[in-house]
């Protein structure tokens, strides 16, 4: 007796959970981050970038204005870049677990674990941009990890 489903009309055997598509593991060490962790990664490397920038305007963080918002800005983007390409993640990151690993170019099964400084400097100009942050896709990749090829996951 043949199905009544029709081909194509189902849930896809390809995505079963996220990271499935790229090789991934669905649970535990190497799986696909979890949205709750990726923005506390980010908040807590938002305030650090704070930090850092006033103490370099001579500034209190809550002061504001114009030369502390663009040194906060420049200092969130050379962190993210720096330790993202070099290190595989952000101090956010490694607080809460996570890492950012480099897809391999020939796709789904394997991944080299250093995303190199242009990669990182993609990804951070990206995300300082917002917009490509919060547009994704079935596997947790936002726009800017899709352009700069890498993946966040679980230590």
């Amino acid at each position: 007796m043949a199905s009544s489903a029709q081909p194509g009309t189902g849930p896809s055997e390809e995505f079963r959970y996220p990271g499935n598509r790229l090789g991934l593991p669905e649970d535990g060490p190497g799986s696909v981050a979890g949205w709750g962790r990726r923005f506390l990664a980010l908040l807590l490397d938002w305030v650090i970038a704070s930090l850092i920038a006033s103490a370099v305007t001579s500034k209190p963080v809550w002061a504001g204005g114009n030369d502390f918002s663009t040194a906060q800005l420049v200092t969130f983007f050379a962190m993210t870049a720096i330790l993202t390409g070099l290190a595989g993640g952000t101090i956010g990151h490694r607080v809460l677990g996570l890492r950012v690993i480099n897809l391999k170019a020939e796709g789904a099964t394997g991944y080299a674990a250093q995303v190199g400084l242009l990669g990182g400097a993609v990804r951070a100009l990206l995300i300082c941009l917002l917009i490509p942050a919060v547009v994704y896709d079935r596997d947790r990749r936002g726009l800017h990890d899709r352009a700069a090829n890498t993946v966040v996951v679980r230590r």
